[in-house]
């Protein structure tokens, strides 16, 4: 998978996720800040970078999602379903980018992606993600 940020000077950040090289869906994330400013916890995007993903059973959302594994000075993050940025907590949101700073039909989305990451590991292919 591939994250391309195309909308990183608002309060939010906005990206397309392509998969096997195709684009699947739009991101939506918390406000990029340049490597060297101050983190806010779960007012961050995430550093650029090449990350491995499995899906675990997350306490806060009692359910299967994706998590992102040594992400530097980030703890469980996660891919979710949410609508705005507030919605992000630090982590990636997936759906349709209907309005500026919005997502729509995210819930369709995240399902839509654990199943193409489901079928991946069962192919023993391992499932990363590169941002940039």
């Amino acid at each position: 998978m591939t994250l391309n940020r195309i909308v990183k000077d608002k309060p939010y950040t906005l990206g397309k996720l392509l998969v096997d090289g195709k684009e699947f869906c739009y991101t939506l994330e918390p406000k990029w800040r340049k490597r060297k400013a101050k983190k806010v916890p779960g007012r961050t995007a995430i550093p650029e970078g090449h990350y491995p993903v499995v899906i675990t059973r997350s306490p806060k959302f009692k359910q299967w999602l994706p998590l992102l594994l040594h992400v530097p000075k980030f703890e469980g993050i996660r891919i979710h379903a949410g609508n705005t940025v507030e919605d992000t907590a630090g982590c990636i949101l997936v759906g349709e980018n209907t309005e500026k700073g919005v997502l729509s039909d995210s819930r369709l989305w995240v399902d839509r992606l654990k199943r193409r990451i489901v079928d991946a590991k069962e192919r023993g292919e391992g499932v990363w993600i590169s941002i940039s």
